[in-house]
């Protein structure tokens, strides 16, 4: 393998995450690796951003759901104050629509929580080289799913509306459109989704966080 003669590494690390037994499980595995130097850990968002201002470390491993602030909104201010530092997501969510954001935003390595940890003990090298690493795990529902990318913003729209218990008439008097219009596009997302009922909608826009900020579609 070309990862074979990957360059000696040497790097400081903060691990955050708000289950003690999982920073104890990810510290473990990184002091595994050669030439990786644990300087902090965080126990939530703002604790995370914080520490990441004041170290600017090579690596930051990354729980996706943690107090005050979570996964997308900590790698944009890691992005924003240490554009250097690598980011590993460790997440339990199977959310397609959030996966797929995370790959779109270029993070460096994404895991499941309860992946195979040799894994992420391998690609920590190859990660901090400049590659990037999906677990399989993820590749596979990336592969799987129907995208949420795959709505327009207008089908994103009626579903977060239909989810919460509107009927097309209020949908279509609340965007200023048509009931015709509100028909079609239901008609459209639920063939695209493959859903066949409302409780499937409200399922589905439940799983892929659909359901905030409708409004300003």
């Amino acid at each position: 393998m070309a990862h074979d003669r990957l360059p000696e590494i040497k790097a400081t690390a903060i691990v955050a995450d708000d289950h003690q037994l999982l920073r104890d499980g990810i510290k473990q595995i990184l002091q595994s690796v050669d030439g990786i130097s644990i300087v902090a850990e965080a126990q939530d968002g703002l604790e995370a951003i914080s520490l990441v201002r004041r170290h600017k470390p090579g690596l930051l491993t990354l729980d996706m759901a943690m107090p005050y602030a979570q996964g997308l909104e900590i790698y944009e201010e890691v992005r924003r104050w240490s554009p250097d530092t690598c980011i590993v997501v460790f997440t339990g969510l199977t959310s397609l629509g959030l996966l797929s954001e995370l790959v779109t935003a270029g993070v460096d390595g994404l895991f499941a929580k309860r992946g195979d940890p040799d894994k992420l003990r391998e690609s920590i090298p190859v990660i901090l080289s400049g590659g990037k690493v999906i677990a399989p795990e993820i590749v596979a529902i990336l592969e799987e799913g129907t995208p949420a990318s795959s709505l327009t913003a207008r089908e994103r729209q009626i579903l977060s509306l239909v989810a919460t218990g509107l009927s097309n008439k209020e949908i279509a008097s609340r965007l200023g459109v048509s009931l015709k219009t509100v028909d079609n596009h239901r008609t459209n997302l639920m063939r695209k989704l493959d859903v066949h009922s409302v409780a499937e909608l409200l399922s589905y826009a439940l799983r892929e966080g659909l359901l905030e900020g409708s409004d300003q579609l």
